[in-house]
Formats: structure tokens, C-alpha cells, sequence
């Protein structure tokens, strides 16, 4: 006789398969539309959605606010692109790059893997730090962390090309290549969210003192969970720069922070699913009003948006999310299969 224990482990684990499959269908319409514009932003979408994911594996766990994973994914962006330009205009670009960078010319494959153990690597290093803090404090310690990194990479110019933009990147990622990444992300969060640690992580997101007086030590998984995150935001950064072609510090900035921010209020921080539902609407949301601020044309006359409109319409819906359903779409409920499915009867009360 299955328990319902049981049934809900069995139905947890429908999620990141039903997910990976709605990405699919994601990726095959938007292909099918056989509009260039489409195409870029199903990849741009599908890199977002690693980046959100890899977020969400610490905030949406721990309930801790992180302002600073944009960090990584700068890291990320700009670690790819030491070992992946080519010699010549590294030399050009970043004379101050060690000799072994300098002369290092990666496939993209292992470069943004090397990109997520850097970040990651930082992430433990820094998170030593800032997760002995809690709430408010520990959100105001991950800005301070994005800030220094932010003002580092602009002002270590041999090395980064600081506010100038690095060129040159290969254009490597593909609808198919950022969907492969996601769905590792998706699966990683899933994962981590059902395992031993993940589970006493939320446990101390809901009641921290309770928690502690069980024997969680929340530090140790706070941790565990902001290297994880780090690793995919890392991962996401390289994969920008390689579908863009260009990297700069400023992209990586408030700009990217306030966007993942609300991709994860908007689909709801409680849930994996919320964060990929989040970042699909969101990002729809954008493409559209990126085309109304172009323009478009209704017999005689020409209808157009004032430029900036998509970051104001976004801030109003973020706002309007928090008022009207502020544990968001999803509101912390998980994409699954019913009971009935993956048992094929009907269920014990045991």
C-alpha cells in the first residue's frame, strides 16, 4: 500500500520533467514561427531561466533576499572570455591578463563550466562572510558584494577591459544549447530542493528558531546552497556573453538584478516552478513591449510606445503582483502530475 508520503515524492518528482517538457514546446514553437527575432529571444529567455534557477536554489530555499547574483554571473561572463578569445586580441584587449589566461583558447563547453566553479568558488569564499548575517542584513551584504564587484571589473582595466566592452566572443549558444542548460539547472534545483539539505534549509526559511532548536545548522546549508546558486549564475553569465558576443560590466548590474528579481516575484519565490513560469512571462512580457515600442502600423497610422516604456510596465506589474498576489503566480504551488497518474489507483490515508 503506497503512503502519501509516497505519492507526493512520486509527484515531486513529475516537476522538472513537466518543466523540461514545457521548455521543449517553448523552444519548438518559437522555432516553428521562423521569425529570426523569435529565435533570440527563445535563446535569451532559456538563459534567464538558468540564471533565475540558480538563484532561486538560494532564495527561494534559504527565504533570504540576494541582491549579489548578478555578481556571478559577471564573473562567469568575463572568466569565459579570458580562456575562450582568441590570443591575439586578448593581447589587444586585456595586456594584463597571467600568461597562462593569455594564451588559453577554450572551447565554449569547458569555459563555462571553469566559468561556474569560479563563481562558485567565490560565492563560498564570500558567502562565509555574509551568511553568518540574517535577513535584511545578509540582502544588504549581497548588494555590498555586487557593488565592489562591479566596481572592480570597471576599474581593472588591463585585465577586464573595464568600461569598455570585450568583443569578440564566440556566438556559440543556440535556442538548443541554452535549453540544454536550463534543463540542467531545473534539475540541479529539483534535486537539491528534495534532498536532505534542501529540506532543512526551508525548514529554517519557515521557522528559524524552531529549526535551530531541531539541530539544523542553517549556516552550513545557507552555504551550500548560495555555492550552488553561484555555479549556474556563473554558467548563465558565460552563456550571455557567448550569445551576445560582447560583455561589459554594466550588463551585469542593477539591470540583470532588478530583472531576475522580478521574474522570481512575479512567478513566486515559494516554488521551482514559479521561478520558470516567472521568467516565461516576464520575458514574454518584454518581447512584446519591446515590439510596441518599435512601433506598428493600423491602416494610416503609426502606433508606438515612449522608449523605456517595457521597464516602467515591468515595475507596475511587479508592484501590482505584491499587492493583488504576492506569493505570486504560482503562489508556491508546484507543476505536477494529480495522485491518481502516478499511481494508477487510488491512495492510502496511511
Amino acid at each position: 500500500m503506497i503512503t502519501q508520503h509516497r505519492i507526493r515524492r512520486r509527484m515531486a518528482t513529475t516537476t522538472p520533467i513537466l518543466l523540461a517538457l514545457l521548455l521543449l514546446a517553448f523552444v519548438a514553437l518559437t522555432l516553428a514561427l521562423g521569425d529570426r527575432a523569435a529565435g533570440r529571444m527563445a535563446s535569451e529567455t532559456l538563459i534567464r531561466v538558468t540564471l533565475v534557477v540558480g538563484f532561486w536554489i538560494f532564495a527561494g530555499n534559504s527565504g533570504v533576499i540576494s541582491f549579489g547574483h548578478a555578481a556571478f554571473a559577471c564573473v562567469g561572463a568575463y572568466v569565459s572570455a579570458w580562456t575562450t578569445l582568441n590570443p591575439a586580441m586578448k593581447a589587444t584587449l586585456l595586456p594584463g591578463l597571467p600568461p597562462a589566461l593569455a594564451e588559453a583558447h577554450w572551447h565554449v563547453l569547458p569555459a563555462a563550466l571553469t566559468a561556474g566553479l569560479v563563481a562558485a568558488a567565490l560565492a563560498l569564499v564570500t558567502g562565509a562572510a555574509i551568511l553568518r548575517l540574517s535577513g535584511i542584513a545578509a540582502s544588504i551584504a549581497t548588494f555590498a558584494f555586487l557593488a565592489m564587484v562591479n566596481t572592480i571589473w570597471a576599474n581593472w582595466t588591463p585585465v577586464t577591459g573595464g568600461t569598455s566592452s570585450v568583443v569578440g566572443l564566440a556566438r556559440y549558444v543556440t535556442p538548443w544549447v541554452a535549453l540544454g542548460w536550463a534543463i540542467a539547472a531545473i534539475l540541479a534545483a529539483s534535486l537539491y530542493a528534495a534532498s536532505a539539505s534542501g529540506l532543512a534549509l526551508r525548514a529554517t526559511r519557515e521557522d528559524e528558531v524552531a529549526a535551530s532548536a531541531s539541530g539544523i545548522d542553517q549556516y552550513r546549508h545557507r552555504l551550500l546552497a548560495y555555492t550552488l546558486s553561484a555555479f549556474f549564475c556563473g554558467v548563465g553569465g558565460a552563456l550571455a556573453g557567448h550569445f551576445i558576443g560582447v560583455i561589459n560590466p554594466d550588463g551585469f548590474y542593477l539591470s540583470l538584478t532588478f530583472l531576475m528579481l522580478a521574474m522570481l516575484v512575479v512567478g513566486g519565490i515559494g516554488s521551482l516552478s514559479g521561478a520558470v513560469i516567472g521568467v516565461l512571462a516576464v520575458s514574454l512580457a518584454v518581447e512584446a513591449l519591446v515590439r510596441l515600442e518599435k512601433g506598428f502600423t493600423l491602416g494610416t497610422t503609426t502606433f508606438a510606445l515612449p522608449p523605456g516604456s517595457q521597464e516602467i510596465i515591468i515595475a507596475v506589474a511587479m508592484i501590482l503582483v505584491l499587492v493583488f498576489r504576492p506569493a505570486g503566480l504560482m503562489a508556491g504551488r508546484e507543476i505536477m502530475l494529480p495522485a491518481r497518474w502516478v499511481t494508477g489507483r487510488g491512495t492510502s490515508q496511511n
